[in-house]
């Protein structure tokens, strides 16, 4: 009697395991027949195959399959006892992206294949932050080296400079207008090198950074001004969407100004003399406190191919571009013990800011420090 209690018990525990698994968000569950038909498949599963339950019971998933631009790595191979074992899937849907680990093999009573399940491990979180360890020291080691080559370019550049300012006054004195025009385009490009060499060293080691309380709304009482007159100039409206119950970021305010004006001005010029640039402010909802600013622009959108390098050092799809910028922004962010991503699509880009808050929620918060209304810049 006690046995039979036992087995029923065991059945209970199973039943509910499989049905809690059926509807977690992490991970999915696909069950086909021996025909190759969707028998059962959770949420997850029916997000990452583009179709709701309904549509999919009883469908072939190979023919399902085979209208997909991105079909998941699944063949009849499972039920000839093939097991797929981590195999990589990525989702796309309008921006959002989910990366799955997908395991299956065959389902057999006796000798005979009856049918086969995949199970999918959603990996985004966990291969997002192997990414951006992998960029951390690629940051690394091409800041050492940068910081090696721009203090050897900047000694020469130095006396290159004092010699050409030297030739300027003597050509002045001698009324030399024309080889005074080559001498501006020689300091002119030389004012483009020094600037190279400060981004190498700032991508090197940023500033010393000082983190301390800071009220964004402070911060883009200061910067949006700067911001706002690049934007008239380029026929781009700014809006602002504070948030007046969000706590003070532990940050170095310096630092982040930079980060926010190097997304601001790479918005403007993505746009083209048209659009709206918007930076908002929302509530963070990671592990520990935080706070976001989306910096969005509704420009043409980065394609998929080169979404994925943004952040590389030294790539550009800008002709005078450096490639430099936002691997400074993230190695700055990364020194502030925040992160910054990106999403983009036909109706612009969208680079999010996140930033550890100071304290409590809505903790310390000053009257003049608050945050501001979209008519104070």
């Amino acid at each position: 009697m006690e046995h039979s209690n036992s087995g029923k018990n065991r059945e209970y525990f199973i039943r509910r395991y499989v049905e809690r698994l059926l509807v977690d968000e992490s991970v999915g569950m696909l069950l086909l027949d021996n025909q190759f038909r969707v028998i059962e498949a959770s949420p997850g599963v029916c997000e990452a195959l583009g179709g709701d339950r309904e549509r999919l019971i009883g469908v072939r998933l190979d023919e399902w399959c085979a209208r997909m631009a991105e079909p998941p790595p699944i063949g009849r191979t499972l039920l000839e006892g093939e097991a797929l074992r981590n195999r990589s899937f990525v989702w796309r849907s309008e921006g959002r992206v989910r990366n799955w680990l997908l395991d299956g093999d065959v389902l057999r009573d006796g000798d005979e294949a009856v049918g086969v399940y995949v199970t999918f491990r959603d990996v985004t979180y966990s291969t997002a932050l192997e990414e951006q360890i992998r960029r951390a020291d690629r940051l690394k080691m091409i800041g050492e080296v940068a910081a090696g080559t721009a203090h050897e370019i900047r000694n020469p550049l130095t006396a290159i400079k004092g010699f050409i300012q030297l030739l300027h006054k003597s050509l002045t004195d001698r009324k030399m207008n024309r080889e005074l025009d080559y001498i501006g385009i020689v300091m002119s490009e030389l004012e483009r090198v020094t600037s190279l060499v400060s981004e190498f060293l700032l991508l090197s080691k940023p500033k010393e950074v000082a983190l301390v309380p800071v009220h964004l709304g402070e911060l883009f009482r200061e910067m949006l001004p700067m911001l706002r007159n690049e934007a008239t100039m380029h026929g781009i409206l700014l809006r602002y969407e504070p948030r007046a119950d969000l706590p003070p970021v532990f940050a170095d305010k310096e630092l982040l100004k930079q980060v926010f004006l190097n997304l601001g001005k790479n918005a403007i010029e993505a746009m083209e003399q048209r659009g709206t640039l918007t930076i908002r402010e929302r509530r963070g909802f990671g592990a520990g406190p935080e706070v976001l600013v989306d910096v969005c622009d509704t420009g043409p959108g980065i394609p998929q191919e080169s979404l994925e390098r943004v952040f590389d050092p030294f790539f550009t799809t800008k002709e005078q571009g450096t490639g430099l910028g936002l691997s400074i922004c993230q190695r700055i962010m990364h020194e502030l013990g925040g992160s910054i991503g990106v999403t983009s699509g036909n109706g612009g880009t969208v680079f999010t800011v996140a930033i550890p808050a100071a304290g409590k929620r809505g903790e310390g918060i000053a009257e003049d420090g608050g945050a501001l209304s979209p008519d104070d810049v």
